[in-house]
Order: structure tokens, then C-alpha cells, then sequence
């Protein structure tokens, strides 16, 4: 329950904590550190379950994306090739031009 805290230690702490605080305050001290306890245990399972609600959003996000890239990757293969470019016709070429006869 207390991790590697034996019962002696226990007994050595609690005496301690009675000299120190006497028996009228020992019972207020527990008592707010076992609240205190409480919501930090309440406040530590809100976090994690934030957490855990943003990862699984950032999933479904992930999710989506994937769903989206594929279908248009789909469509892109879906589309025929374009037609090869047409080459520019003799005219439109720069060079030399004709000499006129008249």
C-alpha cells in the first residue's frame, strides 16, 4: 500500500508527527491531508482523461486525413493522361525569312 514504507516506519512517523503536533491538531492534519490526497488523485484522473480524449482525437483526425489523401490519389488515377504537347508549327519559328519577288 505504502510502496517500501514498512509498518515500524510507519509507527516512527506517526510518533514523531504526535510530539510534533500534539493529539488535538494530529486528527485536523490527517484529515486535510486526506483531502488534499483525494483531489489530487481526482485532479491526476482528469488530466489523464483529457489526455486520452486528445490522442484519440488526434487519431480520428489522422484517420480522416488518410481517408481523404486516398481518394484523391484514387481520382488522380481515375483521370486519363493528357494529350503530348503539339509541336509549334514552321511559321512561328524564328529564322531566315522568304525574299519576295515582286
Amino acid at each position: 500500500m505504502f510502496g517500501s514504507i514498512g509498518m515500524p516506519e510507519l509507527i516512527l512517523i506517526f510518533v514523531v508527527a504526535l510530539l510534533v503536533f500534539g493529539p488535538k491538531k494530529l486528527p485536523e492534519i490527517g484529515k486535510s491531508l486526506g483531502k488534499g490526497l483525494a483531489e489530487f488523485k481526482r485532479a491526476s484522473e482528469d488530466l489523464k482523461k483529457t489526455i486520452e480524449q486528445e490522442i484519440e482525437q488526434g487519431k480520428n483526425e489522422l484517420a480522416s486525413v488518410k481517408q481523404e489523401v486516398e481518394a484523391a490519389t484514387g481520382t488522380v488515377a481515375q483521370k486519363p493522361e493528357s494529350p503530348p504537347a503539339v509541336a509549334a508549327p514552321e511559321a512561328s519559328k524564328p529564322g531566315p525569312r522568304p525574299i519576295d519577288p515582286a
